[in-house]
């Protein structure tokens, strides 16, 4: 029997087919699952993997979540598309629907239960006053803008009464309001990850207002659900899931987390014993089912009960591929195979639909907007905000599909919906990549680097890391950086972490681990110990504060999350890490060859200066005194280290040697090719006289207020006259015994010598002196600090392109620099 309304087929809808039974029982009356089920269903699943596939590539460009390609995949198999066609009806017959939503389920309830892994109830419970501020008014305002929108689009409906009246409940209104309310935690941090703002002061609110809106969607699901299944005993099913709930975290929780992170710690886990925490899953599910609520309530609940760290990496690595990436697409396909966009544009009226999906829009941003002027954030935060929590996820699909077997939402409901779903999703990573991240032109007096400056102002660096190693080496950097009440040190430690799974997630939430109950994965354990070293170096100088967070993107991308986090905290140098690391016997080994090319892209586009440490064991000046050596060939990034160099003569503990190489006669000769131009950004707007002009008079600045009035500070010049001359020269000083080298890495020099010795250096990033110092065969026992001047540096890579738009542009006149910048 069925219900037509406007030519859309409503409520009960029969379909009947022809079936054999295989092996007849009083239990298996059905075809064979091996020659007909099996089949068809890896057909139908290989159809659908494909095509997702071939979508998500062609939507990737624009940073699109993997859902809006999922449910466009089940759209493509509804009847409006290709649902009618004869290979459709050999690739999904009716007799599989029942098997499909079946498999999909199981899918569903594992999905779920890695989103609560993804949660965090420490980050809810201790989330600041505007994260849970901006999350409340998120929630509630979309819920009452929802209902009356639901009014809105019964009044404009067109069609028999009493169909209208079967869809004008009180249930109807609440999944609908629910719905609007919905934002989707790992839709977000897919979002911010993509976009590379996730470690950005937006993207730190967004991740928690996210959260905490997730949670409470879910909280109120389980709590609203019984009263649309079975209003009757709805209140039954409310107390005795909350008991659940309380039961599982306050008696069963702890005996649970002891128990997996002991086996974690021995690493007793195998295969059989993983898969029995994977059905742990589907035991809750059950349980929340048969109570009255949903299957997923108990998923979610599950996941949030074990233990973050190894353990979650160990079963995510096993797992989430399997269930996410086979299973779960099913469940979104179904959602879009129910839809019928053209069925309802066509009885509706194209003017309704887009109405109602442009104030689908609204209320999310309104509401974010108005909460964020509050705590005076800038309106366009509140917008982007706004926009970010518009993302749905999977708690609003499952609602709809409730609302559709369940009859309590209308067909033309539930396609505007779910076109809301895909529009807003769709729309908001190409909305906060225009509206956030703008070209702009930015005038500048004062370049973000060392040299200029001032006195008394704060230095902001950035330092990277990729292991608590690296942390404490760098800490040995900023000591001599020398930290002061007139010019403080303003550190961001930023440990790089490369995404494996689901670490994304977990590591963006910000989860705070509970000290000695859980086992940590690697770089969690890293984080922590990168975290406690920084900390203690902050907390022995009161002059320094300290931020750590962690970065966790590809390897090929990161680079990008250095880049943001620097604009976005105006660092004036970022500090990496060398690729290679001195072992026992003090020879430097390759770590990981990715992490030259990070340094290289970070190089090529910072928007400060730049410094690259290579680390021998420099000395701590907690414990001893250093001797640096600085050498001066010219030009302006020797002019940034020698910058850099003089802060840190001002330590104390310090003794400056400085160095300036005088080229002369043949290695004086002055590169002027065609190639040298097109590398060297400084070329542009000025010749090498230009240059060593300033490099005279920085250095008679240097000598005449730093060496003339402090004695742990030396000059002294040396003359090289051919390219055989410099190896000799940097000999005779390593033979003095120095432990840290501070050099510019050496663009801008326009020396022929120095262009034809670049071509032979093993790593270009250090610069052809740097890259001498740092060889093996040179055999140095010293640090090196190569540095790499902003706007004036810019070393261009094998394989790269530089940008024209971020060539600087020089006003001798104003002596104003204008640069173009990605903010």
């Amino acid at each position: 029997m069925e219900m037509e309304d406007n030519g859309i087929s409503r409520s009960k809808v029969y379909g009947c087919y022809n079936t054999s039974v295989s092996n007849g029982n009083d239990i298996w009356q059905s075809d064979s699952v091996l020659t007909f089920y099996l089949p068809t269903f890896a057909a139908q699943l290989a159809f659908m993997l494909f095509t997702n596939r071939c979508l998500y590539y062609l939507f990737r460009p624009f940073n699109q979540p993997r859902i809006v390609v999922e449910i466009l995949v089940g759209f493509m198999l509804s009847p409006e598309v290709f649902g009618k066609t004869e290979f459709f009806k050999l690739l999904a017959p009716i007799k599989l629907v029942v098997t499909n939503e079946t498999i999909a389920y199981i899918g569903l309830v594992y999905y779920v239960f890695l989103a609560g892994l993804d949660m965090n109830l420490e980050t809810i419970t201790n989330a600041r006053k505007k994260a849970t501020t901006i999350a409340i008014a998120a929630t509630v305002v979309p819920m009452v803008m929802g209902g009356a929108m639901y009014t809105i689009l019964q009044s404009m409906y067109i069609g028999p009464p009493e169909y209208l009246l079967h869809y004008n409940t009180q249930k109807a209104y609440m999944f609908w309001t629910l719905i609007y309310s919905v934002t989707g935690f790992p839709i977000v941090t897919q979002i911010l990850a993509d976009l590379k703002l996730l470690y950005t002061g937006l993207g730190k609110v967004a991740l928690t207002v996210a959260m905490i809106i997730d949670f409470y969607n879910w909280v109120l699901f389980a709590l609203l659900l019984p009263f649309a299944l079975n209003e009757k005993v709805a209140i039954y099913s409310v107390i005795s899931t909350g008991s659940f709930v309380i039961l599982c975290f306050m008696v069963i929780q702890p005996h649970l987390v002891q128990y997996v992170v002991q086996k974690t710690n021995q690493n007793e886990w195998d295969n059989c014993q993983l898969f029995y925490v994977v059905m742990g899953a589907y035991f809750f599910a059950f349980v929340t089912d048969f109570l009255g609520t949903h299957p997923a309530v108990g998923a979610l609940v599950y996941g949030m009960m074990l233990p973050r760290g190894k353990f979650t990496n160990l079963l995510i690595e096993k797992t989430e591929d399997f269930a996410s990436v086979y299973l779960a697409p099913l469940f979104f396909a179904s959602c879009g195979v129910r839809l019928r966009i053209f069925s309802v544009i066509e009885t509706q009226g194209f003017a309704v639909v887009v109405i109602v999906l442009v104030l689908s829009c609204i209320p999310k941003v309104l509401s974010t907007v108005i909460a964020t002027q509050l705590f005076g954030m800038p309106v366009h935060d509140g917008v982007a905000i706004g926009l970010l929590m518009n993302s749905k996820g999977v708690l609003p699909l499952i609602m709809l599909i409730i609302a559709w077997d369940k009859e309590i939402l209308s067909v033309e409901s539930y396609s505007i919906i779910i076109m809301s779903v895909l529009l807003m999703t769709l729309l908001v990573p190409v909305i906060i990549n225009a509206i956030y991240k703008p070209r702009k032109l930015y005038k500048q007096n004062k370049l973000r680097t060392i040299q200029n400056l001032k006195v008394e102002a704060e230095v902001k660096i950035l330092a990277c890391v990729h292991n608590p190693r690296q942390a404490t080496g760098m800490i040995n950097i900023l000591e001599a950086s020398n930290a002061i009440k007139q010019s403080p040190l303003r550190i961001f430690a930023l440990h790089l972490v490369e995404i494996t799974g689901n670490t994304a997630s977990l590591l963006a939430a910000h989860i705070n681990t509970q000290s000695g109950v859980q086992a940590l994965t690697e770089s969690e354990q890293d984080l922590e110990n990168i975290t406690l070293t920084f900390k203690d170096y902050a907390e022995q100088n009161e002059n320094i504060k300290v931020d750590t967070f962690a970065a966790v993107s590809t390897y090929s991308t990161i680079h990008e999350d250095i880049l943001n986090v620097a604009r976005e905290k105006q660092a004036t140098l970022i500090l990496l890490p060398f690729h290679k690391q001195s072992n026992i016997e003090g020879i430097l080994e390759t770590m990981n060859e990715v992490f030259k090319d990070i340094n290289q892209n970070v190089m090529r586009d910072a928007p400060c200066s730049v410094a690259i440490f290579v680390d021998r064991g420099l000395g701590s000046l907690f414990k001893v005194n250093l001797r640096l050596l600085m050498l001066f060939f010219g030009g302006p990034d020797d002019r940034e280290a020698l910058a850099l160099a003089w802060r840190m003569s001002k330590h104390e503990g310090i003794q400056l040697s400085v160095v300036r190489v005088i080229m002369l006669g043949e290695a004086a000769q002055v590169d002027s090719s065609p190639q040298a131009e097109s590398k060297e950004l400084f070329s542009a707007v000025m010749d090498s006289e230009k240059q060593r002009e300033f490099d005279d008079e920085y250095v008679s600045s240097f000598r005449l207020k730093a060496v003339n009035n402090k004695d742990s500070i030396t000059y002294s010049e040396k003359e090289v006259h051919s390219s055989e001359d410099i190896p000799l020269v940097l000999e005779e000083l390593d033979k003095l015994g120095y432990d840290l080298y501070i050099l510019g890495q050496g663009t801008g020099r326009n020396s022929l010598v120095l262009s034809d010795l670049l071509k032979w250096t093993d790593c270009p990033e250090l610069g052809v002196i740097g890259d001498m110092v740092a060889a093996n065969n040179f055999g140095s026992c010293s640090s090196l600090l190569v540095v790499q001047q902003y706007g004036f540096g810019g070393m261009l890579f094998e394989n790269t392109t530089q940008n024209p738009c971020q060539l600087p542009i020089y006003d001798c006149e104003s002596g104003d620099v204008y640069v173009k910048v990605d903010i």
